[in-house]
């Protein structure tokens, strides 16, 4: 035997659980439980056994709180989960992902069908799904009329401050007849025509418990609901097809409660926000700045127009001195003041107004004016005319 082909115990071990942890992909398998232990760390270590067969398996603390399952000595069980291999001392055991009472894989399967069935459809698709009204004040809520999920969703409505009316439309929420009651309710609430938003939902339970909300009819009548719809069934773990076809998915009808509220006081936080914003001391200062913008454009427009009617007066005033230059009665002034001063001009002319003067003229024969010596001599007999009269004069 060549030493190539001896594996030391390590590698054996290595080379086990390369093979099994690749070539056994997670599965379910089924058994009883035994060897039950819960550890203080939370995990629980649980042997799973048939007639003639056992194994070792873990549920991790992680795991263990997502399940509702109370697991118990005897219990018939499938357990969804992994080979892994311990390589130190060559075991290998179950880790535990998911936890069901035997008698419910069966309902499980059917879950898996149907919910890849509906998708396929498109009636999970996210494009088809309302917006929740932002202030939602008439609120219908299909469920039981006597247990906890109303009392706690009205509760926590009220705590949180909400305000408005909640409508509860009673329907069995478990047992055969419970989806067929529930469809006749939403058909009722589509028709009240005065909801703002539905609520479908119940507490907490086991598969079998809430089944009525993964029946096919009830599942295709949330989807095809007219109003804005929330489904809150069970705790945060539990999972049901009303809760792919419903608008939203609250967790419990406790946080359906808390959404709800939060969508209201939302509302009301945007609300005084504005209020805040549209605060007058806020907008002082912008109104002080445009008061003085006004002031501005008021001075520049009375300049502009007081220049403008200053122009227009000189305007009328020139077209007035020109309408008066062109009119008759300054053209006969002109004439008049002409006539005046051609008439001192005359009069300064006029003789009668020289001799006033102290002078005198003097006329010879056929009275002709003497302007010289020379002429004077040549006349025998001179007439000299003075201001108060004449008298003649004879040359020697």
């Amino acid at each position: 035997m060549e030493s190539d082909q001896i594996l030391s115990v390590s590698d054996f071990n290595a080379r086990v659980k390369t093979i099994l942890e690749n070539e056994i992909p997670p599965c379910w398998v089924r058994g009883e439980v035994s060897n039950l232990r819960h550890q203080s760390s939370g995990h629980i270590y649980f042997s799973l056994k048939d007639a003639n067969s056992q194994i070792s398996a873990v549920l991790f603390k992680g795991y263990a709180a997502q399940i509702s399952l109370q697991l118990a000595e005897g219990m018939q069980i499938l357990v969804f989960g992994e080979i892994n291999v311990y390589e130190p001392r060559g075991q290998y055991q179950l880790i535990a992902r998911f936890i069901l009472e035997d008698g419910q894989g069966q309902l499980q399967l059917e879950f898996n069908r149907l919910k890849e069935k509906l998708a396929n459809e498109g009636l999970f698709d996210t494009d088809k799904k309302k917006s929740l009204p932002p202030i939602p004040r008439t609120i219908g809520f299909i469920t039981s009329p006597t247990g906890a999920a109303i009392r706690d969703f009205i509760s926590i409505l009220k705590r949180r401050g909400w305000q408005g009316t909640v409508i509860i439309f009673p329907s069995n929420v478990q047992g055969t007849s419970a989806a067929a009651e529930m469809i006749e309710q939403l058909r009722i609430a589509q028709e009240f025509n005065k909801l703002d938003l539905l609520v479908i939902g119940r507490g907490g339970g086991s598969i079998e418990d809430l089944w009525a909300f993964n029946e096919e009819p009830l599942v295709r009548a949330v989807a095809a609901c007219t109003l804005p719809i929330i489904s809150a069934v069970g705790h945060e773990i539990d999972f049901v097809l009303t809760d792919f076809a419903a608008d939203k998915r609250a967790e419990t009808p406790s946080a359906a409660a808390e959404l709800i509220s939060s969508l209201y006081l939302d509302c009301v936080s945007r609300v005084n926000h504005i209020k805040k914003t549209l605060h007058p001391s806020r907008f002082s200062p912008i109104l002080e700045n445009y008061a003085l913008k006004l002031d501005d454009k008021e001075n520049r427009l009375y300049q502009s127009l007081t220049q403008r009617l200053r122009g227009a007066k000189d305007m009328l005033k020139s077209a007035e001195n020109r309408l008066s230059a062109i009119s008759p009665a300054h053209s006969l002034r002109a004439h008049n003041k002409h006539v005046e001063q051609l008439h001192k001009r005359l009069e300064s002319c006029n003789p009668a107004n020289i001799l006033n003067r102290g002078y005198a003229w003097v006329q010879g024969k056929n009275k002709v004016f003497i302007e010289n010596k020379a002429s004077a001599q040549k006349e025998a007999v001179l007439t000299i005319t003075f201001k108060d009269g004449q008298i003649e004069a004879e040359r020697l």
